[in-house]
């Protein structure tokens, strides 16, 4: 057996509390790397930064919002500090809201974008330069949304879609600076947030929650919902050395429901 494969890898992941950005985390930490772990909810936070230490991984719980640019500085800081230096970054953190147009007020856009765009790219501004240095990798985590729009999920696939176009432009820049950068767009996935998402669209229709979900993997035609680990095996791959000439891709890990190119 050879060493872990990132075994001395340093990784901060965003969105880390639960679901899709704890499986990533837990992922990595796994295969090695020494993970700091970034969310709001302290709590949670700190569960998930202990859970994935009683296993053996190295994990660092860092609380912060990060649709506010001095708690990004903080945590990047905090970060650098725990860890040393910087090889993979994940941007996982986001929270966009259902809701159907016009109802939804002003502040679920700002909020949405706030979050996970400019979370996304204020965290990766600041840490650039240490991800230049380490020659390391940056992955988005955006949504299938991004590439079907639908008028019930309007905020997050202009977010996503917001966030695809950054991954996009940012790896031309990663090829001058070589630095890896992809994203993925997960499908729906078994988490707290999808349950919370189907709940707001049947409250917004008048509907049973059931409904919407059957109506959904239905619609999708897919053989199963995503779980948070089917993503996070995509994230480990293109994180890997394996993957060092996959540059600026969209990957969706949605079970084949996009129904476009």
């Amino acid at each position: 057996m050879g060493m872990p494969e990132y075994s001395g890898r340093r990784a901060l992941v965003t969105g880390a509390s639960k679901g899709i950005g704890k499986a990533i985390a837990k992922r990595l930490a796994a295969d090695g790397a020494q993970t700091a772990l970034v969310a709001r909810s302290s709590d949670a936070l700190t569960a998930a930064a202990e859970e994935i230490s009683a296993t053996g991984g190295k994990a660092h719980a860092i609380a912060a919002d990060l649709s506010n640019e001095d708690a990004c500085l903080m945590a990047a800081e905090a970060a650098l500090e725990t860890l040393g230096g910087l090889d993979i970054l994940v941007n996982c953190a986001g929270a966009t809201r259902a809701g159907v147009f016009p109802d939804q007020p002003d502040s679920d856009w700002i909020d949405g974008f706030a979050l996970k765009f400019h979370g996304a790219v204020r965290l990766t501004r600041i840490l650039w330069p240490s991800l230049v240095a380490a020659k390391g990798t940056v992955i988005n985590i955006g949504g299938a949304a991004a590439y079907t729009p639908s008028p019930g999920f309007m905020v997050g696939g202009a977010v996503n879609a917001a966030l695809a176009h950054f991954t996009k432009a940012l790896s031309k820049q990663g090829l001058k600076d070589d630095v890896n950068v992809n994203i993925v767009h997960p499908g729906m996935t078994e988490t707290d947030r999808m349950e919370d998402l189907l709940r707001q669209e049947a409250e917004a229709e008048g509907v049973a929650v059931d409904d919407i979900r059957m109506r959904r993997s239905a619609e999708a035609g897919i053989r199963r919902l995503g779980q948070p680990e089917d993503v996070a095996e995509a994230v480990a791959f293109l994180c890997s050395a394996r993957a060092r000439h996959i540059q600026g891709i969209g990957l969706a890990v949605d079970g084949g429901a996009t129904p476009g190119l």
